[in-house]
C-alpha cells in the first residue's frame, strides 16, 4: 500500500484558509526543497560569475585590492546596488563575506521556490499541483536555458539570483491586480509588483527590464476585453521590434577590435548554436503552447475556471515574449549586422522566464496525474531527477568539493594555489595566467581575483565577456589575453618579453611548464613564480 504524502486535493474553496497546516505547509516545502535544491546543485560561490561580483565586493570593503586592471572588478558595479548592498551586509551583520554569501544564495533559492508556488496557486487549485511545479524547479535549478549561456540559477550568487525571485513575485502580484476584486487589493498588489520591479531594476537592470516585459504582456493577456487583448499584444510586439531597430540604428559604429571580442561570444548568435540548443529554444515554446491549446472543462468551478484563465495568460505570455525576442535575435543579433548592441543586449535571456513556466506547467502536470498522492512516486521519479542533475554538477566541477563551505579548506589544487597567493604575496601585485586558465584540467572556473584577492592581467573568457558589453575595456581586454596565450607553454625570454612591458611581477603556471623562476609554491598541477 501506497503511503500518502500529500493531503487529499481539494478546490480552494473547500480549503480552511485559517488552518496552521495549510499555512504552514508551503513555508515547510520550500525550506526543505531549499536544502534539497544545495544538495543537488552545490555551492560554487567563487566559480564562474560569481567571483566576478565577489571581487567587486572584496573591492568595496578593502579598495587597496586591485590597483591593477581594476576596471574589469568594477564593471559589474556600475549599475546595480548587488555588490554595495552585500558588502554593507557584510559589515552590518558582522560576518565574513563567504558566510553572506552563502546566505544569499540559500534566501535566493528559498525566495524562487516560494513565489513559484504562489504562482502555481494562482494556475492550480490542488495542492499536489503547486507542490510537484516547485519540486520539479527545485530538481531543475541548474537546467541551462537554451544556447543563452545561462541557467536557471546559478550554484553561487550573483545579482540575477536576485532579479528571478522578483520577477516570479512580480508576476504573481500583477495577476492579483488584474483578478482584485476591491481597489484595497489592487493598490496591494500594484504597490508589490512595481516594488518587485524596481528591486530587480537597481539589482540587474537588464533582467527587469525582461521582466518588466513579461509583466506587461501578462497585464495585457488579463485583461477582460478580447479586443483590448489583441490590439495591444500586437502593438507591445511591433514596439519591441521598432525599438530594437532603433537601437540598432542609433548605436555608435564599433572598432574592429571590438568586432574581435564580439565574435568571441557565440552564444549572442543564433547561427552559431549547437542543434541541441535550438532545440532548447523551440521545445519550450511547444511544452507551453499545450496549455493555450488545452480545453477547460465545461464543470469547473468559478474558481478553479479563473485558476485556468490565470495558467493560459501565463503560458500565452512565455509564448509571446519567447517568439518576440527569437523575431529580434534573428534580425538584429546576428554576426555580419552592422552593429552589435543588441546582441550586447541579449534579448533570449527572456527565456529564463519561458523556462520556469515549462517548468510549472510540467510539474503541475506531474504532480497532479502521475504522482498524486503517492510518496514513493515523488521520491523515485524527484530522485532520478536530482540524480541526473547532480551528476551533471559534478562533471561540470569535478575538482572542488560539491558544497564549498565558507572556511573550509578546498580541495581543488587551482584553488589551493590562489589561497596561498593571498596569504603570502603583496597586495598590489600584478599576476599573468595562462589567457584560458579558467578551462584547464582541474581549475573549474574558479575565478582567480576573487580568491586570490590579487590583481591579475585580463582572461580569454570572463574578462572578454566584460570587454564585450563595456566596449570601452577592448584595448586592454585584447593586450592581457594576447600576452596570456600559451604562457605556459612559452619559454622564460618569451614570457619577460610580453609580460615585462604590463609591469607584471608574478605568474602562475602549470606544473608541467618548463622556467628557471624562482617558484615558491608549487603542488600536483600549479606553481606560482616571481618574476626576476
Amino acid at each position: 500500500m501506497s503511503t500518502t504524502i500529500l493531503t487529499q486535493p481539494v478546490a480552494s474553496s473547500q480549503q480552511t484558509p485559517h488552518s496552521l497546516r495549510e499555512r504552514s505547509f508551503p513555508f515547510a516545502l520550500v525550506t526543505l526543497l531549499t536544502a534539497f535544491a544545495l544538495l543537488v546543485h552545490g555551492y560554487h560561490p567563487y566559480a564562474e560569475d560569481g567571483g566576478l561580483y565577489a571581487a567587486g565586493i572584496e573591492h568595496l570593503l578593502d579598495p587597496a585590492l586591485f590597483p591593477h586592471s581594476a576596471a574589469f572588478v568594477e564593471a559589474h558595479l556600475r549599475f546595480s546596488v548587488f555588490a554595495p548592498v552585500t558588502a554593507a551586509l557584510v559589515r552590518i551583520l558582522h560576518l565574513s563575506l563567504p558566510a553572506v554569501l552563502l546566505l544569499l544564495h540559500l534566501s535566493s533559492i528559498w525566495s524562487t521556490l516560494f513565489a513559484l508556488w504562489l504562482l502555481a496557486a494562482r494556475c492550480y487549485a490542488t495542492r499536489t499541483a503547486r507542490a510537484g511545479a516547485v519540486t520539479l524547479m527545485a530538481a531543475w535549478l541548474t537546467v541551462p536555458v537554451a544556447g543563452t549561456s545561462l541557467i536557471l540559477m546559478d550554484p553561487y550568487v550573483t545579482a540575477r539570483s536576485i532579479s528571478l525571485p522578483c520577477t516570479l513575485f512580480a508576476l504573481v502580484a500583477v495577476i492579483d491586480l488584474m483578478r482584485a476584486r476591491t481597489p484595497a487589493h489592487r493598490i496591494r498588489a500594484a504597490i508589490l509588483c512595481a516594488s518587485m520591479l524596481l528591486l530587480a531594476a537597481i539589482t540587474h537592470p537588464l533582467m527587469a527590464a525582461y521582466a518588466f516585459g513579461d509583466v506587461l504582456t501578462l497585464a495585457i493577456l488579463l485583461s477582460a476585453s478580447k479586443s483590448t487583448r489583441s490590439w495591444a499584444i500586437t502593438c507591445l510586439c511591433s514596439s519591441a521590434v521598432v525599438l530594437a531597430a532603433a537601437l540598432s540604428a542609433l548605436a555608435p559604429p564599433e572598432t574592429a577590435a571590438y568586432l574581435q571580442v564580439a565574435i568571441t561570444r557565440y552564444y549572442w548568435f543564433l547561427s552559431r548554436w549547437q542543434w541541441y540548443e535550438l532545440i532548447g529554444l523551440a521545445a519550450p515554446l511547444a511544452i507551453v503552447a499545450t496549455t493555450i491549446l488545452s480545453r477547460r472543462p465545461p464543470t469547473l468551478r468559478l474558481d478553479d475556471a479563473g485558476r485556468a484563465s490565470n495558467r493560459k495568460a501565463l503560458a500565452a505570455m512565455a509564448v509571446i515574449t519567447g517568439t518576440t525576442a527569437i523575431l529580434v535575435a534573428l534580425t538584429f543579433a546576428h554576426e555580419n549586422a552592422p552593429t552589435h548592441l543588441i546582441a550586447r543586449l541579449q534579448p533570449l535571456r527572456i527565456f529564463q522566464i519561458v523556462y520556469i513556466v515549462m517548468i510549472l506547467v510540467l510539474g503541475a502536470t506531474l504532480g497532479e496525474r502521475l504522482l498524486r498522492r503517492h510518496l514513493w512516486r515523488w521520491l523515485t521519479l524527484f530522485s532520478i531527477f536530482g540524480g541526473v542533475l547532480f551528476y551533471v554538477q559534478r562533471s561540470t566541477y569535478p575538482s572542488s568539493a560539491h558544497i564549498e563551505w565558507p572556511s573550509a579548506t578546498p580541495s581543488n589544487r587551482w584553488e589551493q594555489a590562489f589561497l596561498w597567493i593571498s596569504h603570502n604575496t603583496p597586495k598590489d601585485a600584478l599576476f599573468a595566467l595562462d589567457a584560458n586558465y579558467i578551462s584547464l584540467p582541474g581549475e573549474d572556473a574558479q575565478s582567480f581575483r576573487a580568491i586570490a584577492q590579487r590583481s591579475a592581467l585580463p582572461d580569454y573568457s570572463k574578462d572578454g565577456g566584460e570587454a564585450s558589453i563595456t566596449p570601452s575595456l577592448t584595448a586592454a581586454w585584447s593586450i592581457g589575453q594576447t600576452a596570456q596565450t600559451a604562457l605556459s607553454t612559452e619559454n622564460d625570454a618569451a614570457r619577460l618579453d610580453a609580460l615585462h612591458p604590463l609591469h607584471v611581477n608574478w605568474i602562475v603556471l602549470q606544473t608541467r611548464a618548463t622556467t628557471s623562476f624562482n617558484c615558491p609554491y608549487q603542488n600536483p598541477l600549479v606553481k606560482v613564480c616571481r618574476l626576476p
